[in-house]
């Protein structure tokens, strides 16, 4: 059974092996999380995506890590919108399930996810931890290698709403 837990942090900098980037279906990468993973990964992680796409909403693709730091050996780039930038309660579930098989197909013992959806896709916090948590206990049965799940934010208020949810709240990273 995977630990589950969530952080206000930075998910470039988390202790895990990968880390989730909220992506859009031609998987390049903008503001918000992508727009934080390729400052501090570099380019050459969303030209990577990038080769790969694009691919349906609710699915996943694995790249380097580039330049973060270790122990980030992968980003998992799951998709929670389409071309036209919207986002569903489907779509979220389906790449939260995605970048769990990503992570159990790549081995991956830790996996930082951030709250899918929250950003441009405009969907509230309380709703995407509650679909998040509910994954990510299901992710035992499908990623048993997974050791350690994190959920990754932004502020102490949506920390909240994922404790709420049913993952154990850390004070630091």
């Amino acid at each position: 059974m995977s630990t589950i837990e969530v952080v206000v942090g930075d998910i470039t900098s988390v202790a895990a092996e990968a880390i989730v980037n909220a992506a859009n279906a031609q998987l390049w990468m903008g503001g918000g999380v992508a727009g934080a993973i390729k400052r501090a990964a570099g380019a050459q992680v969303e030209a990577e995506a990038m080769a790969q796409g694009p691919i349906q909403p609710g699915a996943a693709v694995v790249t380097s890590a580039g330049q973060l730091p270790a122990p980030i050996r992968w980003v998992i780039h799951a998709a929670t919108m389409g071309a036209d930038l919207r986002t569903s309660e489907e779509y979220i579930r389906a790449a939260t399930r995605s970048a769990f098989a990503e992570a159990a197909r790549v081995g991956a013992k830790s996996l930082a996810l951030p709250a899918l959806g929250t950003g441009v896709g405009g969907f509230s916090i309380r709703r995407v931890a509650e679909i998040m948590v509910a994954e990510a206990h299901r992710a035992g049965e499908s990623a048993p290698s997974l050791e350690r799940i994190q959920f990754v934010v932004r502020d102490p208020s949506a920390r909240e709403e994922f404790a709420r949810a049913g993952a154990t709240p850390v004070v630091s990273e």
